[in-house]
């Protein structure tokens, strides 16, 4: 994670995002703008936080592991999200890994600095009201999506979701390397020799290609056929 020393940046971000109200003037001197390349965590599970972050560009990918190494995907998120608020009005430790999807600017705002100038400030605290109780909601649609769905279904969305637009560009990153698979078939709930026959599957009907070490997306519009809603990003 690097610090960006750019209060012109800084400033754009507050005022696209309209965060400017909710991050008032004794906020301001505390903030700090972090960038995240793909695949960097902001946490992880398990780990201490001091600090809140707002993602104001790019997207990040949500799970959990259990103790015995397994892993499951939540959620993915896209601005504006709140990393940490739970944990900080828990006072707990990480409770989910964040990890970038795509390049990502994060807003940061120190625990110690949110008690003295945050805590009390009615904006802030209506702004992290609305962002948890939005995650309560989403928690068991994403719970009842891996549990009710077929493999193929999940698949899909989870394709859908971790390719991502770089820049103004109209080009996706639409890949997928096959060296991550087991990671994938854990993630979405699955043995990999199954999602294997899924991806064969897929591949038959046009919607994917292996191609020289990647799952490449060669069907957009397919995909989000048979994804039907690409709850991941609900």
């Amino acid at each position: 994670m690097k610090e960006i020393q750019d209060q012109e940046q800084l400033k754009h971000f507050l005022q696209l995002h309209q965060l400017e109200t909710i991050l008032h003037e004794p906020l301001r001197p505390y903030l700090s703008l972090h960038r995240l390349e793909q695949g960097e965590k902001l946490c992880s599970q398990g780990d201490s936080i001091e600090h809140l972050y707002i993602l104001v560009q790019g997207k990040v990918k949500i799970y959990t592991s259990s103790t015995e190494g397994k892993t499951l995907v939540l959620c993915f998120k896209t601005p504006i999200e709140v990393i940490g608020d739970v944990e900080y009005i828990r006072r707990s430790n990480v409770i989910n890994t964040v990890e970038a999807v795509s390049p990502i600017y994060v807003i940061g705002i120190h625990q110690q600095w949110m008690n003295k100038y945050g805590r009390d400030y009615a904006p802030m605290l209506q702004f992290l009201l609305d962002i948890v109780t939005r995650k309560f909601c989403m928690d068991s649609d994403f719970s009842s999506f891996n549990l009710m769905y077929p493999v193929e279904v999940r698949l899909a969305s989870y394709l859908l979701s971790v390719s991502f637009e770089e820049g103004d560009s109209s080009s996706f990153h639409e890949e997928l390397r096959a060296s991550s698979l087991i990671d994938v078939a854990n993630l979405i709930g699955t043995s990999y020799r199954h999602l294997n026959r899924v991806i064969r599957k897929m591949s038959a009907d046009g919607l994917v290609e292996r191609v020289r070490g990647y799952i490449v997306i060669r069907d957009r519009e397919g995909l989000d056929q048979l994804a039907g809603h690409n709850i991941y990003e609900a």
